[in-house]
């Protein structure tokens, strides 16, 4: 089905509406998204305006007119079907697969057929013309995802629905001012690349297999290693190493008595050199990048309405890299614990991540995925290997990256170190500050983690961390100090300067049953003066979902 960008600048025009030509493209497109034609849609959007009271038509009117017009409708859709066909959920989505499946091998047979000179109910692709994005990304995200196909209960949540702060910056960081927040998806030249010490995590390890020892020497090595950092820095002549819970440091003091040491002077630890560029990094453009961390449904029901939200959003904006962490399928979810959930996990994650995937072709945007230790489907076990994505097409293998928790990635030689476990909570719930030292707790945590050179610098960990400690000491380093750390939390939402790095908790994406937050970052390297380092990000805010 296809639109008729004509036809409908003439069904405006009858009522005396005029809009630019990219809205009326816009406009096409939601035809094709929720299979309306021409007059239907002019007929829907002039009565939204007429009861809202927008004389113009402008990009937010048209957002907001998809949002509470079109998606709720096909969502009643969903949910109408479903009451009328009692189980017949689970069939839905294997018939769907295979209308999918004899899509592809028709259009894969048109290649190589001879084209008939009758009208086309499909459009003729050959190597030589290919599929358009546009062609690609043709059905709309809701469409995608089918939440009563795998959870008996998927009505949307009444309290996300009725919230009315969506779009609200909550806190912002630099100079937002004349910002348009709006990247180039695909347009722009983008390098992503993990980097690791020497080595990033790429697969599946055996776990479960460490020995005391094992862990003993683990410590032992990274206690030797930042003390002789701490020499060299200080220049101490001589230490002796103690093994200690957490953080390492050196102290100066007297032992009379050889049972207590009186502690005199104590020496911190100093934060690993910034990345330098290379010309293998390529030029660097002004990049967008948005940030969000699950869970991406709400507390009290499976429709994913946050995701699709967000799904939304992406292709509004068009942000040229998207950073989306775990969980996916959270664990803490009460229809996941009580097991009611008709689809195994990993057929629920699939789906959830192939409506990402294509619902956010047609922006372009580069796609970088988290796993956390809360996704019910994916191994518990830190640092925790990346989701596997073996099944996705050529193209989308272009735009889609797949990385292990933690993570250091490499965006055009920005650096970010990526990490969903709240660090931050855990942390803070072991930290034993004095009211003289520094008075914000999160600076202060965050100074312990750069400073720490590691991305979980606590032992012994949380209760729920299962730590393989072999892989922890070769994953789970910092290999520089991070131009950008993201490290979403339970805690509330800020972006600070810490030691020369940006670091950003962008909350979650639901917060129980209601909306929560999501971050994003402008990027532009300016030039330098002398020998000062400035920090590639230009601005970065929170945004309510």
């Amino acid at each position: 089905m296809s639109a008729s960008t004509q036809q409908l600048a003439e069904e405006l025009q009858i009522f005396g509406l005029d809009c630019e030509e990219v809205l009326i493209e816009k406009l096409a497109e939601l035809c094709v998204l929720y299979g309306q034609n021409e007059e239907g849609m002019v007929g829907e959007l002039i009565a939204f305006c007429t009861s809202t009271g927008k004389a113009r038509l402008t990009p937010e009117v048209l957002s907001t007119f998809e949002h509470e017009i079109l998606s709720k409708r096909l969502s009643k859709t969903w949910h109408g079907s479903s009451k009328d066909s009692g189980h017949a959920g689970a069939r839905d989505i294997v018939s769907i697969q295979e209308l999918i499946e004899v899509e592809e091998e028709e259009t894969l047979l048109n290649s190589y057929t001879t084209p008939s000179k009758g009208p086309q109910k499909r459009a003729i692709t050959t190597p030589e013309t290919p599929l358009t994005k546009r062609s690609l990304s043709a059905r709309s995200p809701h469409q995608l995802l089918s939440p009563s196909s795998f959870s008996p209960s998927a009505t949307p949540s009444k309290k996300y629905n009725s919230r009315n702060n969506r779009g609200e910056v909550v806190t912002t960081f630099g100079s937002a001012q004349g910002v348009s927040w709006s990247g180039r998806g695909g347009a722009g030249s983008i390098s992503l690349k993990a980097l690791g010490c020497p080595e990033p995590l790429t697969g599946r390890y055996k776990s479960m297999f460490q020995k005391l020892p094992d862990v003993r020497e683990v410590l032992t090595c990274k206690i030797e290693e930042l003390g002789s950092e701490l020499k060299e820095h200080y220049r101490i002549e001589a230490f002796t190493p103690l093994l200690v819970p957490a953080q390492v440091v050196v102290m100066e003091g007297i032992n009379t008595t050889g049972r207590k040491l009186v502690a005199t002077k104590l020496y911190e630890g100093v934060p690993l050199p910034f990345y330098q560029p290379t010309e293998e990094d390529g030029d660097f453009e002004q990049t967008m990048v948005v940030v969000a961390c699950g869970p991406y449904t709400t507390s009290d029901s499976f429709a994913y309405e946050p995701l699709l939200d967000l799904i939304t959003i992406i292709n509004r904006d068009r942000p040229d890299v998207c950073i989306l962490f775990g969980p996916f399928l959270d664990a803490k979810h009460e229809q996941v614990e009580n097991c009611l959930l008709t689809s195994p996990f990993e057929d629920v994650f699939k789906q959830c991540l192939r409506t990402i995937i294509e619902g956010t072709r047609s922006s372009g945007s580069h796609l970088v995925f988290v796993p956390s230790l809360r996704d019910v489907h994916h191994e518990p076990v830190y640092p925790q290997p990346p989701f596997s994505c073996s099944d996705l097409s050529r193209e989308d293998k272009k735009r889609v990256l797949c990385v292990s928790e933690p993570c250091s990635l490499s965006v055009n030689g920005v650096i970010f170190s990526l990490t969903s476990t709240d660090l931050l909570f855990h942390m803070g719930a072991e930290e034993i500050s004095s009211s003289s030292g520094t008075s914000d707790r999160f600076s202060r945590i965050l100074k312990h983690i750069l400073t720490q050179r590691s991305y979980y610098p606590l032992y012994p960990p949380q209760e729920d961390m299962a730590i393989d400690y072999e892989n922890f000491y070769t994953y789970a380093q910092l290999p520089v100090t991070p131009d950008i750390f993201i490290v979403p939390s339970e805690l509330r939402y800020f972006v600070k300067d810490s030691l020369g790095c940006i670091c950003m908790n962008p909350g979650r994406l639901t917060k129980g049953q209601v909306g929560g937050t999501f971050g994003r970052l402008y990027l532009r390297r300016l030039p330098v003066a002398g020998e000062a380092r400035q920090s590639p990000c230009v601005a970065a805010q929170v945004v309510r979902i």
